[in-house]
């Protein structure tokens, strides 16, 4: 009898980029992948945060290099895809403006738009263009987020550009697909960074927030660093097209 055989998390391999890995979610799943024995790119616009990252993946004994990038340049972005030669894309680079919808001003949609849609866009377009180029099968994964199927307060602009995520990946899941090349999200809730400590320290924000999670706590950055790998790994050989929400029950109702 032929028993199977539990497919491997591990990363060996593989070259990896993790953008907006400077700090927070970005910066916990960069260390995740390299720990996972993946080698990681870590970008971001903060050249001082990155060679901290770098300097912890190499001190825990994994392989990393720091890449300064803005991502809304799409030159700059398209030179990088065409020639870094990845198999795992995470994209963790997000904006919020958050605000009432009654008072968001066309400088804040268009900035949120140019990070969080246009260029997450063009990310996976490119990426998945020289990956079936190399013959490479391959993964992308974007910190995407609940309020990318739901609603929420003050987040009528945060919300369009990460349902606009959702919707991107599932189209382009059905045109990549053949050429072996996987793309989902990750949707966290609300996950506890430096970027989000303001966020909590609002009473009434809080008690909403801890009221809507069923699993009654706020979301740490190791509750990402699990799935990513998963999403990344053979682990999810047969998964694309979808989200993971890491999201405490958040969705359930």
């Amino acid at each position: 009898m032929s028993f199977p055989t539990t497919p491997s998390f591990r990363l060996d391999g593989k070259r990896a980029l993790v953008t907006g890995a400077s700090s927070g979610i970005g910066q916990g799943c960069a260390l995740a992948l390299a720990d996972a024995g993946a080698h990681v790119v870590v970008a971001a616009r903060r050249a001082e945060k990155l060679a901290e990252t770098v300097a912890e993946i190499e001190a825990r004994g994994g392989s990393g290099e720091a890449l300064t990038l803005d991502q809304v340049d799409l030159d700059r972005l398209a030179e990088v895809l065409e020639t870094g030669n990845f198999d795992i894309i995470l994209n963790a680079a997000g904006l919020a403006r958050h605000g009432p919808a009654l008072d968001t001003t066309p400088e804040d949609f268009d900035a949120v738009m140019a990070l969080n849609l246009r260029a997450a866009f063009f990310l996976s377009s490119w990426a998945a263009k020289s990956m079936i180029a190399r013959g490479v099968p391959g993964s992308i994964i974007h910190i995407s987020s609940q309020m990318g199927h739901v609603g929420g307060q003050e987040r009528a602009v945060y919300c369009a550009s990460k349902h606009g995520v959702e919707g991107f990946t599932k189209a382009m899941a059905i045109e990549f697909g053949p050429h072996k090349v996987r793309i989902n999200t990750i949707c966290p809730t609300f996950i506890v960074t430096d970027l989000t400590r303001s966020t909590f320290e609002q009473p009434d924000k809080r008690k909403w927030i801890e009221e809507k999670i069923k699993l009654g706590r706020v979301g740490e950055i190791e509750d990402i660093m699990g799935a990513a790998v998963y999403v990344a790994s053979e682990a999810s050989a047969l998964v694309t097209g979808t989200s993971l929400l890491v999201d405490g029950g958040w969705t359930a109702d």
